[in-house]
């Protein structure tokens, strides 16, 4: 259940959270925005931390789905805006513990 509501219904997070999505399989993830507050940036990310693609400020209370780009086991969603402050974009990695 709390991985099927993600951050819906959060209005207000601390600049620098999210929330991690882990899969085991590899897929074509997607998310959507619905009953979403905020704006999101969503980082869709492979098992060994390389970034597919990022989708930046998801418009909040949107039905389009933002899909990752090739099959991922993880998408990270932060605040609106953050992957810019961080600098974070295709070019970085991602260092998942296990």
């Amino acid at each position: 259940d709390q991985r099927r509501r993600g951050l819906m219904f959060v209005r207000d997070l601390p600049e620098f959270s999210g929330m991690l999505f882990a899969y085991r399989q590899r897929a074509r993830l997607s998310i959507w925005m619905k009953n979403t507050y905020i704006p999101l940036d969503l980082v869709f990310i492979h098992a060994d931390g390389r970034i597919a693609n990022i989708v930046v400020n998801a418009e909040p209370h949107s039905l389009n789905s933002r899909v990752a780009a090739e099959p991922v086991n993880y998408v990270l969603e932060l605040n609106g805006g953050v992957t810019e402050k961080l600098s974070i974009d295709t070019d970085s990695l991602v260092l998942l513990m296990q």
